[in-house]
């Protein structure tokens, strides 16, 4: 077997391999262009069977009320019975069914470049399902499609690998980046899910219990169950048997396990914006958390007041800014360093962090609730709106929240419309049983009065044939009922949806209201601040002596490092030194400026060396790989030493596995470059390329 499949148009970003890798390449992107294809069609399949075949809500033996609000919004327009056709049609379950829909009309109507993307190979769909779970979310259309354009750009840059774990890291950064309110926002509620569930393992006898935590709870609770396993001796157990046995001993039997107490580690990653009140995504232990969450974290471990985003958008007036293009007093700047200083690792050594962060976030104010009355008109609507001091009737409800609410009620107003018709035409009474009926319709060849039902009593009748036999009253005043009863509704229906839309246009108008409100008020001029020296200018007095505080507080000990600030490019965002608080001064006294440190004489590198090459790391440097560096050993030297130096360009940061692959592997190369870049190249031909990644 010579040939697979034609490779689709459009190299891979990693160029393709010879041999038997080359075909597998091919048959990969094929499969990505099956699946695009197979999306659009049962996004076309779902066009088919729309749900105005469905008996409507309310009607006997319509789908139950409640499982008709359960369904997903992009299912409102789609039969019910469409998915029972996909079971049989494709032999899946109805839960699985139901996902493919919901997949397939999202990918169409909210990504569309991602199926494109798909369908061209670019992507396959690990990278689909990082884009569904944390792009496709997104409410506003513009800041979706912006979104999704960047991150697709980023994921197929030429020369390089992307994951789909890489790129949901990416996502989460950006989506928070553009989001970080309403983020904060959306971890309140998950907080409220927090919780235990154990399910059955696939071997019998075995089951598997699941935490839903905070992150910080979640890595102080991973640390110390690691800790207490590398306590244990060396007895055939793993690390992970003996961290499950240890979680058995502390839950199950305290006080009887003769387990030592251990320090655990977790490092924080901290923008100074982010200490100052702004919205800057942060990181615990390489996971990206909302700045609120580390805040609190920080606030928690160091009794140091944080100011949260509330506080510092309700603040100092914004007179109180520094200007711009002025520092701060008191701020000293690096000689010969165009960079922004970041709190780099903030490394925690108290066992009871894992639960500081389990309070809800605060959110800020709208300054719609402060807003006079005012009228303005509802886009698309005609109709005046009153926004009343103090008045929020949507407060507590998100986007789609309202959304759903607008499509019910909508949906309700064209369930009335139809029995209305129904009525009108006898249509509703047609399928009941004469047998039930205790008073008779009206006699064969009667109809309803024609002409003036209201004559006036002084103008001449023309002659008119006999009157038909009249109806009995009782059926007559029923359908007569019935039609002025489902008139009503549809008025009230009908009056429903449209103060429906004028309570959204009031919270569009309350939103942008507080929106810029937040964007003048000091925490949002520092969240929006291009380097840490203007966020430091643009925050408060109060602000930058609460910070002050944090690192005065933390510099003699307390955690179990001090913070160290990295100085980074103010443009790409490369690590260019540490340094703490002392750092600092000490060169400011002496007048030489901050550097990276010197070349150590030996083979292992000194410890400011070594701290710095795993904060310019961080994860392992292979292609693709996530895996954090271990704290102690693989850092690896690009030219042996000591023929090559043990500096910082030339020690790269691997994983255990990687870091033997380079040394083992046969027919691998690994050239690095003085800035770090490293390229690896495959025993096939293929080459990928990694950098530092940006701070």
């Amino acid at each position: 077997m010579t040939t697979v499949l034609p490779a689709p148009a459009g190299a891979p970003a990693v160029g393709w391999a010879s041999g038997p890798l080359g075909l597998v390449q091919a048959a990969d992107r094929e499969v990505s262009r099956q699946s695009a294809l197979r999306y659009r069609a049962v996004a076309a399949f779902a066009l088919s069977r729309p749900s105005s075949v469905d008996r409507p809500q309310g009607a006997r033996g319509a789908m139950a009320a409640d499982r008709w609000a359960a369904r997903p919004e992009l299912l409102r327009s789609v039969s019910e019975w469409a998915t029972q056709e996909l079971v049989v049609a494709l032999s899946l379950t109805s839960n699985a069914a139901e996902a493919l829909l919901v997949r397939s009309l999202t990918l169409v109507h909210r990504l569309p470049a991602t199926l494109d993307a798909l369908e061209s190979g670019a992507v396959h769909g690990g990278h689909v399902t990082a884009l569904l779970d944390h792009v496709a979310p997104v409410a506003d259309d513009t800041v979706r499609a912006a979104l999704e354009r960047d991150l697709l750009a980023w994921a197929v840059r030429r020369g390089t690998v992307c994951t789909p774990a890489q790129l949901r890291d990416k996502a989460r950064r950006e989506v928070l980046k553009r989001k970080a309110r309403s983020a904060a926002e959306d971890l309140a509620r998950a907080i409220t899910r927090r919780g235990l569930s154990c399910r059955p393992d696939s071997c019998d006898g075995m089951a598997v219990v699941s935490a839903l935590l905070t992150t910080p709870e979640a890595a102080a609770l991973m640390a110390a169950l690691g800790a207490y396993a590398d306590a244990l001796p060396d007895d055939g157990r793993t690390r992970g048997q003996k961290m499950a046995d240890a979680l058995m001993d502390l839950v199950l039997r305290p006080g009887e396990h003769g387990l030592s107490p251990v320090q655990i580690v977790l490092t924080v990653v901290a923008p100074v914006g982010a200490l100052l009140g702004g919205d800057q995504p942060c990181e615990i232990d390489g996971q990206v958390v909302p700045a609120e969450v580390v805040r609190a974290l920080l606030a928690a471990l160091t009794g140091a007041r944080i100011t949260p985003a509330e506080e510092a958008a309700a603040g100092d007036p914004a007179e109180d800014a520094v200007p711009e293009d002025s520092a701060p007093a008191g701020t000293d700047t690096a000689e010969g360093t165009a960079a922004g200083e970041r709190p780099a690792p903030v490394e925690t050594g108290d066992p009871a962090a894992d639960g500081t962060a389990a309070g809800k976030p605060a959110s800020a104010e709208g300054a719609a609730a402060d807003a006079t009355a005012e009228d303005t008109t509802a886009p698309g609507t005609g109709e005046t709106v009153s926004l009343v001091k103090g008045e929020d009737p949507l407060r507590g409800l998100s986007d789609a929240a309202i959304a759903q609410h607008i499509a019910e009620l909508e949906v309700e107003a064209a369930w009335w419309a139809e029995i209305e018709r129904r009525v009108a035409t006898g249509e509703l009474y047609a399928d009941l049983d004469p047998a039930l009926d205790d008073e008779p319709g009206p006699p064969p060849g009667w109809s309803p009065p024609c002409g003036d039902l209201d004559p006036d009593p002084g103008e001449p009748r023309p002659d008119t044939p006999p009157a038909p036999q009249t109806a009995p009253d009782g059926w007559w005043a029923r359908a007569d009922d019935a039609v002025t009863a489902a008139g009503s509704a549809l008025l009230a229906a009908q009056d429903a949806v449209g103060h429906a839309r004028r309570l959204v246009a009031t919270a569009e108008r309350a939103d942008a209201s507080d929106e810029g409100a937040w964007v003048d008020s000091p925490a949002g001029r520092v969240t929006a601040a291009a380097d840490a020296i203007t966020a430091l200018a643009r925050a408060t007095d109060a602000t930058r002596a609460e910070l002050g505080d944090l690192l005065t507080r933390t510099a003699g000990g307390g955690l179990a490092d001090r913070p160290r600030i990295a100085v980074t490019h103010a443009l790409t965002g490369a690590l260019l030194t540490l340094t703490d608080l002392p750092g600092l001064r000490r060169a400011t006294r002496a007048g030489t400026g901050l550097h990276a440190p010197g070349e150590t004489d030996s083979y292992r590198p000194g410890a400011a060396l070594d701290r710095h090459v795993r904060a310019r790391d961080r994860r392992c440097r292979f292609p693709g790989c996530r895996r954090p560096v271990p704290r102690k050993g693989e850092l690896d030297h690009g030219t042996p030493w000591p023929l090559g130096a043990t500096a910082a360009g030339n020690l790269t940061g691997f994983c255990t596995g990687h870091h033997r692959g380079k040394h083992q592997a046969p027919g691998w190369r690994h050239d690095l470059q003085p800035d770090g870049t490293l390229t690896v190249t495959t025993p096939s031909g293929l080459t990928a390329t990694t950098q530092p990644p940006p701070w």
